[in-house]
Order: structure tokens, then sequence, then C-alpha cells
């Protein structure tokens, strides 16, 4: 099996994991009910997000922080949405590569996850206050 090296790999590792997360119905209403996304104008974005998060291609200028408040003000992002998502991602990773870039995209999955719990946690306390 061959590690992530370009960007036709990560589009082929962000359609698999979109398949998955789509066939969940644990966490796919969140992208057909909550977001509603357009796959086919979702997937460009995300792996110029992934690009330049794996390879520094730059090229990503989305507020990703806003992006998942607005969506956990519509529709909590609870910690087990997150947990699904990454078991998924891993999984998508897992399935078709192997080697140093497909381990730096699950340790950057885990780090964004946990990155957005603790800032949609902030904002739901001071929201509260």
């Amino acid at each position: 099996m061959k590690d992530i090296l370009n960007t036709d790999d990560l589009y082929l590792l962000v359609d698999d994991f979109y398949k998955k997360l789509l066939f969940d119905k644990s966490i796919s209403y969140i992208f057909t009910d909550v977001v509603k996304i357009k796959l086919e104008e979702h997937l460009p974005i995300l792996v110029t997000f992934w690009s330049q998060a794996i390879f520094d291609t730059g090229g990503y200028y989305n507020n990703l922080t806003k992006i998942h408040l607005d969506i956990s003000e519509k529709e909590y992002l609870t910690p087990e949405l997150f947990t699904i998502w990454l078991k998924h991602f891993n999984a998508a990773v897992d399935e078709n590569f192997m080697g140093t870039n497909s381990e730096k995209i699950k340790t950057q999955a885990l780090s964004l996850a946990t990155i957005m719990q603790i800032k949609i946690n902030l904002s739901n306390k001071s929201l509260d206050n």
C-alpha cells in the first residue's frame, strides 16, 4: 500500500471518507440536513485544505473555526460526533494508504477535532455567561 503523495490521493481519501460519513446515520444528518453540503463543490475545498495541511501548498483561506462554530450553533457538534468523524477519517486513511503522510494526516485530523471541540465548548460557555 502506498502513502498519500499528491492531490489525486487526497481526492480518493476525501471521497472515501465522505462516503463513510454519509452512510452512517449517526452523523450523516449533519451533512445532509444541517449543512446540506453539495459534495461535488465541497470535495475540492477539502482537498485544498488537506493539501495545505500535508504538503504546505497553501490555497485554503476559509476560517475553519468559524465554519464549525456556525454549524454547532445550528446543531451542537458533540464530542461523540467528533469521535465518529475521526473513526471514519482514520478508516478511510488506513484502508487506502500507509506511510509518513498517512500518519501525519491522521495526527492532524485528531488535532483538528480536539481544537474544534475546545473552541466549541469555549464558545458555548461564553454564551452561557
